[in-house]
């Protein structure tokens, strides 16, 4: 009997030691999920502490209740900013394009110019004589006559957009140098009829 009461006091003691292992290894799960969760949920809250440091229209505070704004508000607010981003960067990717268009017509506009220029000093000075103030003012005038008349009638002064829009094909257009070059030809060939 001293056996059977020795056996049951082990068999006792054996069972105390699982439930005890049993019971700290319930503990120390239950204990590792409340760290990771208190971990996931700082990692939100430091998630929403930095958008809110890092997205102007949530800086402010509500201004009714002097709270922080709830985290509803700062996604949404979050949401609103980077949709602005979005199209202020699609504008100036817009704005990059036109300068672009803009750049390469000044560039043949240039191109055309540096043509005509040495086209004209490669050309023999055919008259010798002076022409008089009246003659080359009479010549300017117009010529700027005709391309006020060609401006005039092309472009749209409404507003600055529609004005911006057209100037540059009407440069192109009325402005080239070979165009130029043709209208002073007339001219200089109508004053040279009335001349003689």
């Amino acid at each position: 009997m001293a056996e059977s009461s020795f056996d049951s006091e082990f068999d006792q003691d054996d069972e105390n030691s699982d439930d005890k292992s049993t019971i700290s290894y319930k503990e120390r799960r239950r204990e590792a999920h409340t760290q990771a969760e208190q971990k996931r949920r700082d990692a939100i809250k430091k998630g929403y502490d930095q958008l809110q440091e890092l997205v102007p229209m949530c800086q402010q505070q509500d201004s009714l209740s002097g709270y922080k704004l709830s985290k509803a508000t700062v996604l949404q607010r979050s949401i609103d900013y980077i949709q602005y981003l979005i199209q202020q960067k699609k504008k100036h990717e817009d704005d990059i394009a036109s300068l672009k268009k803009e750049v390469m017509a000044l560039q043949i506009m240039k191109t055309n110019y540096e043509q005509i220029v040495q086209a004209h000093q490669s050309q023999p000075n055919h008259a010798t004589s002076q022409l008089t103030d009246e003659i080359k003012f009479c010549v300017f005038q117009t010529i700027m006559d005709n391309l006020f008349q060609s401006f005039n009638t092309n472009i749209s002064v409404a507003n600055f957009g529609e004005l911006s829009a057209c100037v540059f094909s009407w440069l192109e257009e009325y402005c080239k140098p070979q165009t130029l070059r043709e209208s002073v030809l007339s001219i200089l060939r109508q004053l040279n009829s009335q001349l003689k």
